[in-house]
């Protein structure tokens, strides 16, 4: 059991009173020097995704959800709206939602207005001054709905406060963005096996799913004509210089993005133009022409691929709703028994 640190923050110039709670589990950050390390002295090389998303690489995502080829986020966003009613019918009224990786709050407010009369409503985020000022500023728009938020990394487990107990009758999870594609499948099933002890007997979870499609499809939503991802994922390499003191030559790398049809995923990866060296805390990193660091998968699933993976992990599908283009889905699921 992790130990609750409910709180209205250290910091005397944020106001908690909008929130119904604020938990913060202190998770524990490993730092973006550690993990660089270590993921350059990997073989091969790698670096987390998260480090996409300093003030500019949020930015940047912005602007790539903006790009004629980037369809994950209207085209979810439009199955939100366009099935909120047959959404909220499968549900049912008076539960209490809990958002795993809660980050802007658009999609779920589009969420929350459909449903049935939602007792409560639960954001989990890693990132604690972010996520209290999204869940702040939700609550004050949606006073009729019990708002609170939980910094933990939801990854690795979070237990909901005493604060909800009474909140509901029934539990809805949410993991909206095709952020399941972002594990491996071995560590989507294990997230939602633990997912199913969270949301109890006849517990919920909505989850976007991105769907297996052409290979030029997925190819350009990586890879967008004016060059809004290359820079989102050559970000990387602006931040280690600025904030680890890396030495390096960043016009000595590219975005490379592509469908590996084998392993069912998109692969970004930034490339060697020619040998090139990393220096990083007096420690050379040294790349072969061609060398790459691999700094996001997104797996892609056929629904009948992701029910049988919910299956396993302990659910029964119980709806899909999908665009009439066939690009990305919407799962609802059951916790079996």
């Amino acid at each position: 059991m992790t130990a609750h640190d409910t709180t209205t923050l250290d910091r005397p110039d944020i106001d908690s009173s909008a929130l119904a709670f604020f938990v913060d589990e202190k998770p524990a950050l490993a730092t973006f020097l550690d993990d660089a390390m270590t993921g350059l002295a990997a073989s091969p090389k790698r670096i987390a995704p998260k480090y996409f998303y300093d003030e500019r690489g949020s930015e940047l995502f912005d602007k790539i959800c903006q790009t004629p080829e980037y369809y994950p986020t209207r085209t979810e966003l439009g199955l939100l709206k366009q099935h909120g009613a047959d959404i909220a019918r499968a549900v049912g009224p008076n539960c209490l939602v809990v958002e795993y990786g809660a980050g802007s709050s658009l999609k779920i407010r589009r969420l929350l207005e459909a449903l049935d009369k939602p007792a409560g409503y639960v954001a989990v985020d890693i990132s604690r001054d972010y996520l209290h000022g999204q869940m702040s500023g939700l609550a004050d728009d949606m006073p009729e709905i019990a708002v609170g938020a939980i910094c933990a990394d939801f990854t690795k487990g979070f237990d909901l406060p005493a604060e909800t107990r009474d909140l509901g009758t029934r539990k809805l999870g949410f993991l909206p963005g095709s952020t399941i594609g972002n594990f491996v499948p071995a560590e989507a099933e294990a997230l939602l096996a633990r997912s199913t002890k969270l949301l109890g007997k006849g517990g919920q979870f909505l989850i976007g799913v991105d769907l297996k499609k052409p290979k030029h499809i997925l190819d350009a939503a990586y890879d967008d004509g004016a060059g809004v991802t290359a820079a989102f994922n050559l970000n990387l390499l602006k931040r280690m210089q600025s904030e680890l003191g890396a030495e390096l030559n960043e016009s000595g790398f590219s975005h490379v993005a592509f469908y590996n049809g084998d392993q069912g995923r998109v692969e970004m990866h930034l490339e060697a133009k020619g040998p090139q060296t990393i220096r990083l805390e007096g420690q050379n990193f040294d790349f072969d022409d061609g060398e790459r660091i691999h700094t996001e998968s997104s797996y892609k699933y056929e629904p009948q691929e992701f029910a049988d993976m919910a299956k396993k992990a302990g659910f029964v599908p119980r709806g899909l709703w999908t665009d009439v283009d066939g690009l990305f889905s919407l799962h609802l699921l059951e916790v079996a028994g």
